[in-house]
């Protein structure tokens, strides 16, 4: 074979590998183009589509571990020095959260649900029996008073400190896990229920959450835009909120967290919306992961989310009233908590302010064991794993009472008057 006949020969094996790869390629992205446009079809919220009945009643169990901290030196702490705190837990509940009156609207481009959550006690996950073991914490139902106090006479204020200690009740109270959790008879709340019929008798940080759902939500069923799907229209009619002191805080963006829209891609934000937390939060990409044999991105709430407003000023909405800030890795909700003394955080306070943190003795943020992110599969967002919290409710439960504790700490001081032979613990905030 001549050398012309040759390189005849291996340009023709070289077009002919060329064209098959061009074929292949053409071929995967027309493949690839048609199964983004079923995907896009099939992922819309109608009664006949493949994902109406997971987003109707989801399959996999999802789990809530409550952790709480149990104060091991009050008497050190009324004395005015640190607190000090154990971590206890986790005490697991599965939560069932199908979507109830569900009617489609406009055409089925629209479509309204409740999302009543109920939670069972799962013992083989817990670490304790919430009806037996004992935490000592902060006295809420005592914070919030005493707070609610602070614009009276110091007067006013004396005689009521001295009334709950009459009542032996204190900034500490000694209460089971399941009450402290679900809920029990308080007694200072008792006494004010005597006098203002509208005030709550029974205290919990969950109380009133077992079987009841956090409002109405109108979603987007995504049968116009496939990027639309599982966005909340409105909820509890309002298409944004009041409470913060902005436009921009106060916008109710994204889904509810439990579904996201097909075909996510990494450098998407995604966004949710927290009845619980108040407000609506955003994610980001951190990495690929594999979760049991699945390919998955990872999303978690960056550092902006929670930061102070000096080094975020778009969070400067967030402060109520207006120019009332707390640190990084704080956010406030008593605005949405009928005024309770209510501040949120991730956990342990991590991507906290060092002062938060250094407030007391027995944390230890880090990010393998607190951080929190959801893992989606990214062609059909199928939720694979929400590490510690879902849609943040864990945060309000797993770190209100920490977090109470800590703002007495940094910014209130008690003073130990005695009236008669009758100490009388004054707490004055500044």
């Amino acid at each position: 074979m001549t050398r012309r006949s040759c390189a005849i020969y291996a340009t023709g094996i070289v077009c002919a590998h060329l064209l098959i790869v061009g074929i292949a390629l053409v071929v995967a992205q027309v493949f690839q183009t048609m199964i983004h446009s079923r995907l896009k079809k099939e992922i819309t919220l109608t009664e006949k589509s493949q994902v109406f009945e997971s987003w109707k009643n989801p399959p996999p169990p999802v789990y809530m571990e409550y952790y709480f901290f149990n104060v091991t030196n009050p008497e050190v702490f009324l004395a005015g020095g640190k607190a000090a705190v154990k971590q206890i837990g986790p005490y697991t509940y599965r939560e069932y959260r199908p979507r109830e009156n569900v009617t489609f609207l406009e055409n089925g481009t629209k479509v309204y649900a409740l999302n009543p959550k109920s939670f069972v006690f799962v013992p083989e996950k817990s670490a304790g029996d919430p009806t037996v073991d004992i935490i000592r914490t902060v006295n809420i139902p005592f914070v919030a008073v005493m707070s609610e106090l602070n614009s009276y006479s110091f007067f006013l204020r004396t005689l009521v400190s001295m009334y709950m200690n009459s009542l032996g009740i204190d900034i500490f109270m000694t209460r089971t896990v399941h009450e402290v959790l679900w809920g029990f008879k308080d007694p200072l709340l008792t006494k004010l229920h005597s006098m203002r019929p509208e005030v709550d008798e029974y205290f919990g940080l969950m109380w009133k959450k077992n079987g009841t759902h956090e409002g109405e939500f109108v979603f987007h069923t995504g049968e116009e835009n496939y990027l639309d799907y599982g966005k909340i229209d409105t909820w509890n009619g309002l298409r944004e909120m009041s409470w913060w002191s902005s436009n921009l805080s106060n916008m109710i963006n994204g889904t509810d967290g439990a579904v996201f829209h097909p075909l996510i891609n990494r450098k998407e934000r995604l966004y949710i919306f927290a009845a619980d937390l108040c407000r609506s939060i955003h994610l980001e990409y951190v990495e690929d992961v594999e979760v049991k044999g699945i390919q998955a991105y990872r999303f978690a709430p960056p550092n902006d989310v929670l930061q102070s407003p000096k080094v975020n000023p778009y969070n400067e909405g967030f402060c109520v009233p207006a120019g009332d800030c707390l640190g990084t890795g704080v956010l406030k909700v008593s605005v949405c908590r009928e005024g309770a003394p209510i501040v949120v955080s991730f956990p342990h306070f991590y991507q906290a302010d060092p002062e938060y943190i250094n407030a007391i003795d027995g944390l230890n943020p880090n990010k393998e064991e607190h951080e929190t992110y959801l893992d989606l599969q990214p062609m059909r967002t199928l939720l694979l794993i929400v590490t510690l919290v879902s849609n943040f409710p864990l945060l309000i439960v797993g770190m209100g009472i920490i977090l109470l504790l800590v703002l007495v700490v940094l910014f209130c001081r008690n003073r130990q008057k005695k009236v008669g032979n009758t100490p009388v613990w004054m707490w004055t905030c500044v």
